[in-house]
């Protein structure tokens, strides 16, 4: 696995790989002339003159099933509220205590556009509780946690929930443009004589649905479209991109198994059992999935069925609180979240390089470099999509041609990388995967005894995010 994609990164200039920084990076840290030349950087020396520590108390979320499965009978607004009952289960919080609540989806469902104020009430909170709704693509649980740093970085709240949530089984299905005008203009006619001549302007082709598609408006072009050409682009062959959704698949079923995954509680569906963990991990063999045929650009394409995120129905919480209120409270910080970037890039050649630019902006802003972060927790939309970036990250042409930058980033080591499975294997609810990845660094930094994380996710552009364990 990792001689395919060293081989891949090599393939640029004054690239290196990854074994190897990950053993000088080894010995810069054992040594001790720099040990004493450099005073090691902690959560209190990051801390920011006149700017509160805002702290994840914790997080959750219910299992993340693929379309079509337990989920497909209810709504979005189900599925989060048993994402906000979990939470307040693990944490035993007082729902009085809660300032505001912000959740993140994209496809809404028309019916409860505000799905954060549905799933609040329907979880018990107060009716004077304030809750909103954001989407900004993958990054829609992203922006509603950032949003509420904010509201507690500004002294307007002391304690904010944040989640995201997706229903992949129920799509909104419009009828065509035609029909809906028709449609309208029937409802406001007001004799029989009127309604009968607007009956008979319709035609068979007005009873074309308008079907969703995960596609920019932009560029009318769908993801799974953006990330063969970036994987073709990269040169990032369809052997590396299966081989690293094997490994996702691996390691999150080794994840799995071995009790890893403490974000994950279970969900009573109504009239069904009682679902307990994801259902989306499935490792396979390189064989099997050599088979599949191509999935957006056909027939040479390279981004198929196996080494993409599938469509998945989840949703996710998470308790952000200022740090004083926190520890007055008696909660125990699991991390502290402080630095964090948004980019947005060319949304039709690089809709999913968002990692790639905001990485460096991040790591400048926390005073950190890439040798500092113990741990990594990417976005896995397309295996082609993670490792362009990875490419990219460790390329000095990119970042001097297209970045505005004099030296690369560098690559995340791999053993360092996604170690507990990402969003091919654990699922993709578009809304909720933010919340998943910033709980599960956290819960890695804890066991590894890691410093620093950095959390990525991306969208038609991209948000990077800096996390220190508790």
């Amino acid at each position: 696995m990792s001689s395919m994609l060293t081989h891949a990164i090599r393939n640029l200039p004054a690239s290196s790989a990854w074994a190897a920084r990950g053993f000088v990076r080894s010995l810069s840290c054992s040594s001790q002339l720099q040990a004493a030349a450099v005073q090691p950087k902690s959560k209190k020396s990051l801390a920011k003159s006149g700017v509160k520590n805002i702290v994840v108390v914790e997080g959750v979320r219910i299992p993340f099933l693929q379309s079509g499965t337990s989920y497909a009978d209810l709504m979005p607004h189900d599925l989060a509220r048993a994402a906000l009952q979990g939470l307040l289960n693990r944490t035993s919080v007082p729902r009085d205590v809660v300032d505001y609540i912000v959740y993140g989806t994209v496809i809404q469902e028309v019916k409860t556009s505000n799905v954060a104020r549905e799933a609040a009430l329907g979880a018990g909170f107060s009716d004077k509780t304030p809750a909103h709704t954001v989407t900004m693509a993958c990054i829609s649980s992203n922006q509603a946690m950032t949003t509420g740093v904010g509201m507690i970085a500004a002294g307007q709240c002391d304690v904010v929930v944040a989640g995201g949530v997706e229903l992949m089984s129920d799509v909104p299905i419009r009828h065509s443009r035609k029909m809906r005008k028709t449609m309208l203009t029937l409802n406001r006619a007001k004799t029989l004589g009127q309604k009968l001549s607007l009956i008979s302007k319709i035609r068979p082709d007005y009873f074309a649905p308008e079907l969703p598609a995960v596609a920019e408006f932009s560029t009318s072009e769908t993801m799974g479209h953006s990330a063969d050409r970036l994987a073709a682009a990269f040169a990032i062959s369809r052997l590396e991109q299966d081989e690293y959704a094997l490994r996702s698949h691996t390691l999150a079923k080794r994840a799995q198994d071995g009790g890893l995954l403490l974000d994950v509680v279970p969900f009573k569906v109504p009239g069904k059992d009682t679902v307990t963990k994801d259902n989306g991990i499935r490792p396979s063999s390189m064989e099997q999935m050599g088979k599949l045929k191509p999935a957006f650009v056909k027939p040479y394409g390279t981004v198929t069925a196996a080494n993409s995120s599938f469509l998945t129905d989840g949703a996710s919480a998470i308790l952000l609180m200022s740090e004083e209120k926190a520890l007055a409270m008696g909660y125990k910080p699991k991390a502290y979240l402080r630095d964090f970037v948004y980019v947005s890039q060319d949304p039709k050649d690089q809709l999913l390089l968002g990692p790639t630019y905001a990485t460096p902006k991040v790591l400048e802003k926390a005073g950190l470099t890439m040798a500092d972060i113990d741990v990594f927790e990417f976005h896995e939309a397309f295996a082609g999509q993670i490792l362009a970036n990875l490419k990219a990250m460790d390329s000095d042409w990119f970042a001097q041609n297209y970045m505005g930058r004099k030296s690369k980033v560098g690559a995340p080591p791999l053993e360092k990388f996604n170690t507990w499975g990402g969003s091919l294997s654990l699922g993709h609810p578009f809304g909720a995967t933010g919340c998943r990845l910033v709980i599960t660094a956290a819960h890695r930094l804890k066991k590894e005894g890691g410093q620093y994380g950095l959390v990525a996710a991306c969208a038609a552009g991209g948000q990077v995010m800096m996390l220190y364990p508790g």
